[in-house]
């Protein structure tokens, strides 16, 4: 500021000099020299210094070139009306320039302004950015940390059913095999025998369900998908029911299921036997078992499977699929718990799904779908 100050003081002195070494036609001209140099300090120093540097210009050219020269006297009107009008223009021409000074600052401002709220604006962004990214592996952590207690939950549960499963069947053939404390009649060591070869069965599906099981969930498992006649496969599942559970009714429309799935047909038929065994468990003595095949999505096969037993609270619906998971038959547990995870985890690998469904007139409904097999071209 002092430089523009000094500027605006010596300013039209340094000018007059040069006007002074210039030839007497350039001399006219002076005034649009004057004017150059108030615009100048009017755009480096604002209005004050410029109409200071205005005045002294005035005088200057008054003084130094206006008749009678070396005065401040002014002769001729004319003259008057140009120094005024050159006054007049010097003060215009300072007070734009200070104005746009002005503007300049405040461009400056602005701008300075502007670039400390973008840099405000990219650190808040960053500290937003380092909290959403802490939340975020915080969250990851949470959700590994439950994985895993839920890992260690479904290992705990899976032994503990395990151990359960196999130590009565165990117990009892041990039991039986190994008494030797008194002697049996034939009929007494029939019945031991008997109960030996139902243990030891019973003791055979339970390895077999949990075999399958682990080939399923380790996604082993492998598929002969053929066409296979859904009617067949019903009828082979029902004559198996009939080998243990003799006087249970099956009821199903043959001509309705007279039609091709795309399947596995041992698979199949294991999906069947588990699901009328579990019909067969739950189903009151003398009520009927009823299988029921339709046409209801395109390209898929829908089988339900229907019992006349206590049915499936809402509440479990969500659980009967899980491993180990027994309902009650009339006060006592039966099965194994890992037939109805067969059946999803079988069902699934087949494209298809499977659910329970109300049913109004109580019992439960197990649907599961099939793809339909391909039509011979």
């Amino acid at each position: 500021m002092v430089a523009v100050w000094a500027v605006a003081l010596a300013g039209p002195g340094i000018v007059t000099a040069a006007l002074f070494q210039l030839s007497h036609q350039t001399q006219r001209d002076y005034i649009f020299v004057y004017l150059a140099l108030v615009a100048v300090v009017g755009v480096f120093g604002g209005i004050w210094p410029a109409l200071v540097c205005a005045g002294i210009s005035f005088l200057s050219v008054d003084y130094f070139f206006v008749p009678p020269v070396y005065t401040l006297t002014i002769a001729d009107e004319t003259d008057i009306v140009n120094l005024s009008a050159f006054l007049a223009t010097a003060a215009l021409v300072g007070l734009l320039a200070s104005r746009r000074r002005n503007a300049l600052l405040q461009a400056q401002s602005l701008a300075r302004q502007l670039q400390s709220a973008n840099s405000e604006l990219i650190r808040v962004n960053k500290e937003q950015a380092a909290t959403a990214q802490a939340e975020l592996r915080l969250a990851r952590s949470e959700q590994q940390i439950h994985a895993l207690q839920e890992s260690d939950r479904l290992r705990r549960e899976l032994l503990a059913n395990v151990s359960h499963e196999l130590r009565t069947p165990l117990g009892t053939i041990l039991a039986e095999s190994t008494d030797t404390t008194k002697e049996r009649s034939p009929e007494e060591t029939k019945r031991a025998l008997q109960t030996i070869a139902a243990e030891a069965r019973r003791l055979n599906t339970l390895v077999a369900d949990m075999l399958d099981m682990t080939i399923i969930e380790g996604g082993a498992l492998e598929l002969d998908l053929t066409p296979v006649d859904l009617a067949d496969a019903i009828e082979s599942a029902t004559e198996r029911l009939h080998r243990v559970s003799r006087d249970r009714e099956v009821s199903w429309d043959s001509a309705a299921a007279r039609t091709a799935v795309l399947a596995d047909w041992d698979r199949l038929g294991q999906i069947f036997d588990n699901l009328l065994s579990n019909a067969d468990r739950f189903g009151p003595v003398g009520t009927p078992i009823r299988i029921d095949v339709s046409h209801e999505d395109p390209g898929l096969i829908t089988i339900r499977v229907s019992d006349h037993g206590p049915g499936i609270p809402a509440e479990l619906r969500n659980r009967i699929f899980e491993r180990f998971f027994r309902g009650q038959t009339n006060g006592s547990s039966g099965g194994t718990g890992l037939g109805l995870a067969i059946v999803k985890g079988l069902v699934e690998a087949h494209a298809g799904t499977v659910a329970v469904e109300e049913r109004p007139e109580g019992g439960a409904v197990f649907r599961f779908t099939l793809p339909e097999a391909p039509q011979p071209a």
